[in-house]
């Protein structure tokens, strides 16, 4: 039995997708009633653990590299993509708090925030992800040095994929 979604409905559903990330859930479940035997029932969550295992390791790693030369920085990458090396599982990596569109500067016309080889401060813009029509600035995690940058400009990015390595 085919029901003829709401008008409505897609509002009512990106209301709840903001109320979770404003409130920090990770999950609401709501029965929405149209009518007699005309209900809707909206389940709205988003994983958790998928942040766990990157977030858990961050502070072995940057001791040493960060002294890395610049130059070096694309052949590593380069290195570590051959050999099939995931970046999610790598201790430098940050990753998308959201679902959304990301982009590395803050216009078309305007520079990167980030390149390959750049040094950042904790608190810095390295992205944006436009989620729901609004802009969210990416900001780094940690001070460090960008490894590589796992994205492209104006591209969908996942919920807990990797946008960029720091070390």
């Amino acid at each position: 039995m085919a029901k003829k979604p709401h008008d409505s409905d897609v509002a009512f559903i990106t209301a709840l997708a903001e109320l979770l990330n404003q409130q920090d859930l990770t999950e609401i479940e709501v029965d929405r009633e149209y009518g007699e035997n005309d209900t809707m029932t909206v389940r709205v969550s988003k994983a958790q653990n998928v942040m766990a295992a990157p977030m858990a390791m961050p502070a072995a790693a940057p001791t040493a590299p960060v002294a890395a030369p610049a130059a070096a920085a694309p052949v590593a990458a380069a290195a570590s993509a051959a050999s099939g090396d995931d970046p999610a599982s790598h201790p430098g990596a940050v990753t998308s708090p959201m679902v959304g569109t990301v982009y590395l500067q803050s216009e078309p016309s305007a520079p990167a925030f980030i390149s390959v080889g750049d040094k950042v401060n904790e608190g810095d813009t390295l992205l944006i992800i436009e989620a729901m029509k609004t802009m969210n600035q990416i900001p780094a995690p940690r001070s460090g040095t960008v490894k590589r940058i796992l994205v492209e400009d104006s591209n969908p990015v996942e919920f807990g994929a990797p946008l960029v390595i720091l070390e």
